[in-house]
């Protein structure tokens, strides 16, 4: 949303209609944008972090004043791709931010049963890596190492690793029942007692810039919108099934022809066992 990605276009990738910039192939929340410059969000754990290295690596041989910035959970410094991009990033000078929002959980796992090590931030110096660890739950002290940590990327051709200690209150997925591997008392004490929207709106309203009135109106004006813009959503079409073989051929194959005009014709002789919005052109 910083960037400029309205709640409309949100609404449109979770819906996965015709509006979609990912043309309806993703999971929903894995946005992107190429106009707005990020790519978009993967499932698979970690992979995105050797992308990054690569994105900036790019950006450094074209003399660019930019970095890389990419992504990850506690959980994906377990993953190979972690340590294969910490490396990469150190030894080709890459101007890339390593954020590691560390929340003590990779799902079930805790980071206890994942590493012996001292947190996230040790394994980044130990690759020759700048980093450091920070409150994350607090916004503004995440914000001055982030603004910090780039402007030593981008000037000195370096990577920097941003271990954001923080705690996650919620399931991990919709699937997940956190209380079967943890306490409701301790999820409890993080959502009342440490929680970073709470602590930054209590920092702004003892400065007077914020207050009930204003929470009240901002609340009911950002459910009008979600509203509006989750039935807009709702109401278009889906994307064609071409588009199930487009996009990654420049001339599209002989075979994937093949493919599409057999899967055109499957769905045309059984139509009732296919989604009726998705049009066949």
């Amino acid at each position: 949303m910083w960037r400029g990605f309205t709640l409309q276009q949100f609404a449109n990738q979770c819906y996965g209609n015709e509006y979609d910039l990912g043309k309806g192939r993703q999971m929903p929340v894995h946005y992107g944008s190429n106009e707005l410059n990020y790519l978009t969000v993967s499932s698979p754990i970690a992979t995105q972090v050797p992308q990054a290295v690569g994105a900036a690596y790019g950006l450094k041989m074209d003399k660019k004043d930019a970095c890389a910035v990419t992504y990850f959970g506690d959980g994906g410094t377990s993953e190979g791709d972690f340590h294969a991009g910490m490396n990469f990033a150190a030894v080709l000078g890459a101007p890339v931010l390593f954020i590691c929002r560390n929340n003590g959980w990779a799902i079930s796992t805790p980071t206890s049963e994942q590493f012996r090590s001292d947190g996230v931030a040790i394994k980044g110096q130990a690759y020759g890596v700048r980093s450091i660890r920070v409150d994350g739950n607090d916004a503004l002290a995440v914000y001055f190492a982030v603004k910090n940590a780039r402007k030593m990327a981008v000037e000195e051709f370096r990577p920097i690793l941003i271990e954001a200690l923080t705690y996650r209150v919620g399931h991990h997925s919709t699937s997940d029942d956190s209380s079967k591997y943890r306490s409701v008392d301790e999820i409890e004490y993080w959502r009342t007692r440490r929680d970073p929207v709470a602590r930054l709106r209590m920092f702004l309203q003892s400065n007077r810039w914020w207050d009930d009135e204003n929470e009240d109106l901002l609340r009911q004006d950002l459910r009008t919108q979600m509203m509006s813009v989750l039935h807009n959503a709702e109401s278009k079409k889906k994307p064609g099934l071409s588009n199930l073989f487009e996009d990654v051929y420049d001339v599209i194959p002989q075979n994937l022809k093949e493919q599409e005009q057999e899967t055109q014709a499957i769905v045309g002789k059984y139509p009732k066992d296919y989604p009726s919005d998705v049009p066949l052109d």
